[in-house]
Formats: structure tokens, sequence, C-alpha cells
């Protein structure tokens, strides 16, 4: 049970948790606006701070991030002495890179109100400046964030030795490469927290062999808090994490009814369009329209990263120029999605974030108005989180899910059954065939100028089809039902892609569109050169097999036009082979670079390794065959017939 709060106090004021919170913790969400802690902060809060284990499930967007948050610091600046150096005492685990950005900038801005530890993240400008002896000698909370892809091991290990953090921010990933440190210190008489943030995500998708890992290296006797949404369906990967007795704190929303349980914000409002297949993206500017006032902020969630990959190639030509299209996944390189995402954050003007799952999870992203769900996801579990990137913290915010009419609108009641109930979208759309039409002429206007802009289109339209078809409600979503031609205009595709789902179609293939495929280009040079290059390679091998299939009367003809097509032949791959070995040296030189000092170091000692086993079996070889060679039973410059193992 939870501290109950001092008599005559709110059960959700700031000033009534007990223990009580700090006169500059009460300053920081005062001046944050928070007047009054949320159902989630009332109850973790004071359970974190009572040395109580916690798993906590609340809808999203209700302030879970300061829930454990206010526990850590309050902790560690209530020691009796401080942490020795190089030693941590919490850890904060986060599943996406952005998510773990976005907990750090919370905890500076609560640090920004305790002044030792702002003096050490905001050092004054004059370095050799004595500091105030108070400053000084007083517990000061001192994070680092670590995040693979921004920087190296080497560079987080070295900002570590050099700030002494105790407190962790992290990916799970560049976390673990931390803790491998033997400079990085968890003992039991330091280490006090550990957090971690969208708690089943991190157990469910493949990060669990990491987490053991990590718990390996840390005190059993410690504070463990997971967090999440929906944590519930989590709970028997849950139960192998460490937790001792954990108190389960469960946050949800009164339905309409009052019987019925949400989970979800109730100031969000979730809704469904149905829209025909040909229509699929002609109705996003039509919807985008319909709201008022116009969405500022909106977010798109596709299924995969190459369906951004095109649709922000092609999205831009169907919506107009009232909004600014960004996109981000989770295979863009980390500095092209963090200068994404900081765009999006940052922009004035309305703008759309076309993504992935890489941002339906934690993502306190300001004043989403809109969320569309152009895909429904493959995991039902996801939905919830997409929804709730808008109509956070009691803000109102508007999620669609689009529909495809007849089977997939069985989805809704799917969802009812998930305690996730939509609605019809509220107002009727106009969208007619030639709207659908005119928005594919747009779009196709832009694959036709770059042939690289189509064959992102065919991957992605591949991609999206393995996506659907491996949806977890198979009986709603199936393939057999897929309308080939209307979703292949839609995507303002030039013809359909091959694939062994299209085995049996009959329809139109080339979707209607003529084209001269041998002189649709390349904007890029350099790509263009080899496509004419490798058309060039297959015209010579089709006039080589013409040629020897011509007149066979001739013995002499067929064996000259034969050496001729060998010849060729043997160009051809002597060409192919110069190009895999340039290809094999990127890789190897790209492979190189993203590895760690630690990796390269020990790729040096397998080469020399391997050298030096090499030299010996040769040298083994030589004294063998100079032995014989004494005997007289062999040539001393003769290979040996027994196998002698690999160089």
């Amino acid at each position: 049970m939870a501290p109950k709060p001092p008599p005559g106090t709110s059960a959700r004021a700031w000033d009534g948790v007990t223990p009580p919170l700090s006169e500059w913790v009460l300053d920081a969400v005062s001046s944050m606006g928070f007047t009054r802690m949320t159902p989630v902060q009332a109850s973790a809060i004071p359970l974190f701070m009572a040395h109580k284990d916690v798993v906590v499930e609340a809808v999203t967007g209700s302030g879970k991030t300061l829930s454990f948050l206010i526990p850590v610091v309050e902790k560690l600046l209530r020691l009796e002495e401080p942490l020795k150096k190089h030693h941590v005492g919490a850890i904060i685990i986060s599943p996406t890179r952005e998510l773990a950005t976005q907990i750090y900038n919370v905890l500076t801005s609560l640090l920004a109100f305790h002044p030792p530890s702002a003096s050490v993240l905001n050092p004054a400008e004059d370095a050799d400046a004595p500091r105030p002896k108070h400053l000084s000698s007083a517990l000061k909370v001192v994070p680092q964030l670590l995040l693979g892809g921004s920087t190296t091991p080497a560079e987080d290990l070295s900002t570590f030795l050099k700030r002494s953090p105790n407190v962790l921010v992290s990916t799970p990933g560049r976390l673990l490469e931390l803790l491998s440190s033997p400079h990085v210190h968890c003992p039991q008489s330091s280490f006090e927290m550990l957090v971690m943030d969208e708690a089943d995500r991190l157990l469910d998708l493949g990060f669990k062999d990491t987490l053991q890992n990590i718990l390996r290296r840390l005190p059993k006797q410690r504070r463990t808090g997971l967090f999440s949404a929906s944590i519930s369906e989590a709970v028997d990967q849950i139960v192998r994490v460490g937790l001792r007795n954990p108190v389960k704190v469960m946050v949800k929303v009164k339905g309409t009814s009052g019987a019925q349980d949400k989970r979800t914000p109730a100031s969000l409002q979730m809704t469904y369009l149905t829209t025909p297949p040909l229509h699929k993206f002609a109705t996003l500017p039509a919807l985008l329209r319909s709201v008022e006032p116009t969405p500022q902020k909106t977010i798109f969630f596709v299924s995969t990263c190459s369906g951004v990959d095109y649709l922000a190639g092609i999205l831009p030509l169907i919506l107009g120029d009232d909004f600014q299209l960004i996109p981000l996944h989770g295979k863009h390189q980390a500095n092209v999605r963090e200068k994404n995402f900081t765009r999006f954050l940052n922009c004035h003007t309305p703008a759309i974030l076309l993504t992935t799952d890489v941002a339906s999870r934690g993502l306190d992203i300001p004043s989403v108005d809109l969320v569309v769900q152009i895909d429904p996801p493959s995991d039902p579990k996801t939905f919830i989180h997409r929804c709730g990137r808008a109509g956070r913290a009691g803000r109102k915010g508007l999620s669609v899910v689009l529909l495809h009419p007849g089977r997939e609108e069985d989805y809704v009641s799917f969802l009812d059954v998930r305690k996730t109930p939509v609605v019809p979208y509220p107002k009727p759309l106009t969208v007619s065939d030639a709207d659908a039409a005119a928005a594919t002429k747009r779009a196709r206007k832009a694959v036709l100028a770059d042939r690289a802009l189509h064959d992102r289109g065919q991957k992605a339209f591949v991609s999206w089809l393995r996506s659907y078809s491996k949806h977890q409600a198979s009986s709603i979503f199936r393939v057999a039902d897929v309308d080939w031609e209307a979703l292949g205009k839609a995507w303002a595709l030039l013809k359909l892609p091959k694939m062994p789902e299209l085995r049996s179609f009959t329809g139109d293939r080339t979707l209607g569109v003529t084209l001269d495929w041998d002189n649709f280009t390349y904007k890029d040079k350099q790509r263009e050169k080899r496509r004419k290059e490798e058309m060039q390679e297959r015209a010579e091998q089709a006039a080589a097999a013409a040629a020897n299939e011509g007149d066979e009367s001739s013995n002499k003809r067929r064996a000259t036009e034969s050496a001729s097509a060998w010849s060729k032949n043997l160009e051809t791959r002597n060409k192919k082979q110069k190009r895999r070995e340039v290809k094999q040296a990127r890789a190897q030189h790209t492979r190189w670079e993203k590895m760690t000092e630690e990796e390269r170091q020990k790729a040096r000692e397998t080469e020399q390794m391997v050298e030096q086993l090499r030299l010996k079996n040769e040298e083994e070889r030589r004294l063998r065959r100079a032995a014989k060679a004494a005997e007289g039973k062999g040539d001393a410059n003769a290979e040996d017939d027994e196998f002698e193992g690999f160089d």
C-alpha cells in the first residue's frame, strides 16, 4: 500500500507525498505547469520512494516519466554521502534512442532547479573560477546519455571517466558496452534503482539477451521499476527480470458508459475511416482539410521503412504545399533520425511526421493534433501506442485508422474486444475516383522523372505486402482479398512487382501504363551509366547466343563465333568480378568503421593469429619436403599429398 498523505491534503497534491518531496522538486513541477499529480504519479511516486519494486501500467500520455525520475533523483540526493568516483547509482533503460533522449531532456530540465546538479550540467564559462564550497561538497545528480550510433563506446567511456555520472539513461546495447568496462562500477553499496521504460517492448523486441547480460552486472538488492502503457501483456517475461514482490499500479480510463475500461486517454478521440483501396492516399488531403482547426503536428504511421522512403517522395505531390512532410524510420542513420525528429519538434508551420512504429512508443511530442494510421499495425498492441501520440496529458487529440471496405471492417470489433474502442470518423469526406486518378497522376509524374523512385516503389509495395501477410489478425487482413490493381494505382506504381502472390493474377500488371523501359533513366548519372553498361552486356550476350544458333554448316565459323562469345563472356565476368570486389571492399570498409575499438583490436589479433598459422604450416611443409628430398623419396619443391589444413 502507498503511504497515506497527511490529513487535510489532496491525494494528488505534490506537497502531500509521503515521504515529502524536496522544495526544489516542488518548484520544478510548479514551473513546468503541473499543478497536481496525475493518477499514475500519485500512485507510483510514493511507492517507488518507499523501497518498493513497482510495475506500472498506465495509459499513454499519463505522466509516467516523472513517476520514476522524481524518485530516482530524490533517492540519490538523500544518501548519507556522495557516491564514489565512477560508481553508478541509477540506470534508466529505453528501447529507442528518441525516447532515451526525451527522458534525458526531462531529467536535465528537472535538475536545472537543483543548484549543485545544475552547476555540473551547465558549468560556468570561466572553468578556472573556484566553485562555491556549498556546491562543491553537496550531493548532486550527474546524468549521462548513452546512444548507439551518435558516439563510439570509447567516447562514451571517456565521458564517463571525465564526468563520473551517477545516473545513466541509455538504450540496451550501448549500456551493456559501457557496463562491460572494468572502470564502471555498480556495486551493492552504491547502486540504488533500475528503471525500464516501455518495459514490454524491451522484453519483446529482441532485447531479452541484452537485458539478461545487463542484469547480471547489477546487484540483486535494488529497486526496480517497470513502466509501460501495456505492461500486462508481458507479465510472464517481467517475472524473469528480478523484481522482488513488486507492487502493481494500473491506471485506466472509464468509458463513456462508466462500466467499460479504456486503455487510452479520455481526451483522445479514436476513430476509423473506411476508404476504397484506390482512394488510399487521395483521402489524406481531404482528411487533413476536414480537421478544424488545421492540425499543426500530424503523424502518419505506415508499416515498413521502405514505405517511408517511397511515400516521402510521392505524398508531398498528393498533399500539396500546405504541409511539410518529414520522414523518420529505424534504418535511418543516427544523425538523420536525430535531425529529422528535431525538425518535426521545432517546426512552426503545419508538419507531418511520416514514420514507422519507431515513433509509436513513449515519445512525448508536444501538441500532436492528429494521428493517421495509413497501415493498421501488424501487432495489435502497437495500435494503442500509435494513437497515444495525440491526446497527451489531457490535451485533446484525434486518431484515425484507415480500413478497406469488407473484411477489414471487422478490425473495429476486434479492437472493441481488446478494450480499445473506435468509432466512425464523424465528418463525411468526399473523394471521387476522378480525385484518386488525379492524385495518382501527380505522383506518377515524380516516379517517371527518376527510375530510382520507381525502384523504391517496387520495394515498398513488396515490403508492405510482407507486413500485411504477417498481421496477427490474419483472418481480417487477408492477402487473398487484396485489390492489386487499385492498390498499385493508389501507390502510383508504373507496374506491379514480380511476387509469388501474383502467380494467379490475370489482371493488368502494367496498371494502364505504357512505357519505354529501355529509355527510363535514373537521375543519378553514375547509376544511369551502370544501367546502360548492364544493358549493353545483356545485348552482347543475346547477340552471342543468337550467333551460336546461326549457320552450323561451317565448323570454322562455329569455332570463331564460340571463341568470340567466350571472349565476350569472359570480359563480362571480369567486369562483374571487379564490381563485386569494389562492393566487397566498400562493405568491409563500412563494417570496419562501425566496429568499436575493442572489436577492431580483436579483428587485428585474429588476422595476426591466422597469418602466424599460415607461416607455420608453410615452414612445416618446407621442412618435410626437404627431409623427403634428402632421403631420396621425392622432389624438395613438390607439394605434399597429405592435407595439412587451411592456410
